[in-house]
């Protein structure tokens, strides 16, 4: 660990903190949660629109409700909610109950109904890397390719490629419904009342207008302090060390792209991973395919 910042300052630094800054106790606990045939569980790869379905359903379901000060003390979080001392198999403010994971289908746990939004990956990279930058990485000291080859490369199940193929497959399936980040920017409405039927929530035209305008980026921008993972933030600050107060806003505004542009090399090595990883199990030949699929299959 750097003598200078107890953030990392190096990409093998961060891999490091991440292995510890959630329990292997917390995961298993996790994974253990008897899920009812109602509960919805909310499991986007990272950094694909997790919070904003956090947000879309617990407005849905609660009419409203914006008394909390983290959306993942009310939409827990599976993997990491034992170490935050928030307990799963309870009741919740408002049914269905609804829960956060980013794991693939394989290790999920059985018996739920569970919504997923993909994305592109270069762009699903981009932001998990604004996102750690100022957190757990110190800003100035990994470059957007260092940490991207990292992203790609990842290993142990924990990937995109993972991820992606383990969902897309199970898009036929009753109790799973795939969304795209991209489809949702550019219909809310559409997408917030698919949400809703799929949750079994019956919606009347107040709640749906409620929905869009609850989970817009500016009302949660305007609300910033509830999306700022503040449990983990806590968490990262005893376990790891990190300074008080870091950057760990999950909703941002638009970025210029020009300034987090990939490397050609990166992008190369993104195709590639897709063909070798993707391709041979969904048949798709890119990213753009997919999101051409879920444009057709949209109502």
């Amino acid at each position: 660990m750097s003598s200078t910042t107890p953030r990392a300052t190096s990409i093998e630094e961060f891999d490091g903190l991440l292995e510890r800054f959630v329990s292997d106790e917390s995961v298993a606990t996790g994974l253990g949660l008897e899920l009812r045939p109602t509960d919805l569980v909310i499991s986007p790869f990272a950094k694909c629109g997790t919070t904003w379905l956090q947000q879309m359903v617990h407005t849905l379901r609660t009419g409203g409700d914006m008394d909390f000060d983290d959306i993942s003390r009310v939409v827990p979080w599976i993997e990491t909610s034992h170490d935050l001392g928030i307990p799963l198999d309870v009741e919740q403010r408002a049914q269905p109950r609804a829960f956060k994971s980013h794991l693939p289908w394989e290790p999920m746990p059985r018996g739920g109904r569970y919504l997923i939004s993909i994305r592109s990956p270069d762009r699903a990279l981009i932001s998990f890397y604004r996102f750690m930058t100022g957190w757990l990485i110190e800003p100035g000291t990994v470059t957007l390719d260092d940490f991207g080859h990292w992203w790609i490369h990842r290993d142990g199940g924990r990937d995109y490629w993972t991820h992606f193929v383990s969902w897309w497959t199970r898009r036929d399936n009753d109790d799973t419904l795939v969304l795209a980040f991209e489809l949702m920017k550019e219909h809310p409405r559409l997408h917030v009342e698919r949400v809703a039927e799929f949750a079994g929530i019956e919606a009347e035209e107040a709640l749906i207008e409620l929905g869009v305008e609850r989970s817009s980026l500016g009302f949660m921008l305007s609300h910033s302090d509830r999306f700022d993972d503040l449990g983990m933030r806590t968490l990262s600050e005893t376990r790891l060390g990190l300074p008080p107060g870091s950057e760990s806003a999950k909703v941002k505004g638009e970025v210029d792209k020009s300034a987090f542009t990939l490397s050609q090399q990166t992008l190369d090595a993104l195709e590639e991973q897709w063909r070798e990883r993707v391709t041979p199990v969904c048949g798709l030949a890119d990213y753009g395919e997919a999101l051409a699929i879920s444009r057709a299959d949209s109502p």
